[in-house]
């Protein structure tokens, strides 16, 4: 793994990208830099499609969680994969007091530019950002993940205002718990009482996770309120020509497969797949069937030969 940094496009702040490098070359040496590793041009022969993944992570984490998905799926592919910590996170910078969906998407497109990556793999609000980014910026293929869409103002009953009340108060329990039951991304969890979530969070701030979660709600207040701002109807999406997997977990929240299959019906580049047995954490532990799926997808563009064709799971759904 390689640590380095770039600059915003704002000129406010930086953001810490964390690069993992095909099988290849993966006894090189590791250390911190501020310049782009190189990336090889596509159509170079050294690689069977692109030149390389940006890997978005979703809210109240960082990019650590996503380090073995980035793994495997660069030994899949023989590309480079680049995680990087959104702002708020890691050794990048806070979120800034103008926050909204173009902060992210900007930054997503600075990732691009210097990584050289041509492909983009994205989880949650991560897939929110790669969605929006993909309606100007070109993207050569992409994946997303329970993909946090508001369509016609279909999340808006998801935003509990407790949460941002609760977090301004320094109420991160209260504000934690209410958080888990309006987006119902925990599982069974989500459905417990308030009270209850209450309790869990308390026992949970005792791990470096649950740590790490609390840290990052005032985070999410703001990601929250990006969402909700950038709702879309579905014909402002027509404009994606990025062929587009959306993915959602088999055990994930409905609205998740309810958005990708909107989305499948009106937009061409777009196709929805339901990823059996799988929660909304699904990219966080990852199976070898999602990593194998989202690589198939990515490989599967430029028609070149796939030294991974054959022995690919395609679980997800035509169209």
């Amino acid at each position: 793994m390689e640590t380095w940094t770039i600059g915003t496009d704002d000129g406010e702040g930086q953001l810490e990208l964390h690069s993992f490098p095909p099988a290849a070359t993966a006894g090189a040496p590791t250390g911190a830099r501020t310049a782009a590793p190189a990336a090889r041009p596509p159509g170079d022969g050294l690689t069977p499609a692109g030149s390389g993944v940006v890997l978005v992570h979703g809210t109240l984490v960082g990019d650590t969680l996503y380090r073995p998905f980035a793994r495997k799926l660069s030994r899949l592919l023989g590309q480079p994969v680049h995680c990087y910590n959104r702002r708020g996170r890691g050794g990048s910078s806070p979120q800034p007091a103008d926050y909204s969906a173009a902060t992210e998407t900007a930054d997503l497109a600075a990732v691009l530019r210097e990584t050289g990556a041509s492909d983009v793999v994205a989880h949650s609000y991560g897939g929110f950002v790669a969605i929006q980014t993909a309606r100007a910026v070109p993207i050569r293929r992409m994946v997303t993940y329970d993909a946090a869409v508001s369509l016609s103002g279909n999340l808006s009953r998801r935003w509990r205002p407790e949460l941002e009340t609760s977090v301004a108060a320094g109420q991160l329990d209260h504000a934690w718990a209410h958080l888990v039951q309006g987006l119902e991304t925990a599982g069974p969890v989500s459905r417990l009482p308030l009270g209850a979530l209450r309790m869990l969070s308390i026992v949970s701030a005792r791990t470096s996770m649950g740590a790490e979660m609390r840290k990052l709600l005032p985070t999410a207040v703001a990601e929250m309120r990006a969402v909700l701002e950038a709702d879309a109807e579905l014909e402002d999406f027509a404009a994606i020509t990025t062929p587009t997997l959306m993915l959602s977990g088999g055990w994930s929240p409905a609205y998740f497969g309810e958005t990708g299959r909107q989305l499948a019906s009106a937009v061409p580049a777009v196709e929805f797949g339901v990823a059996p047995g799988q929660l909304h954490e699904g990219p966080i532990r990852p199976g070898h069937r999602l990593v194998l799926t989202t690589a198939r997808f990515l490989l599967g563009a430029s028609g070149a030969a796939s030294p991974l064709r054959g022995r690919l799971p395609r679980f997800w759904a035509a169209r």
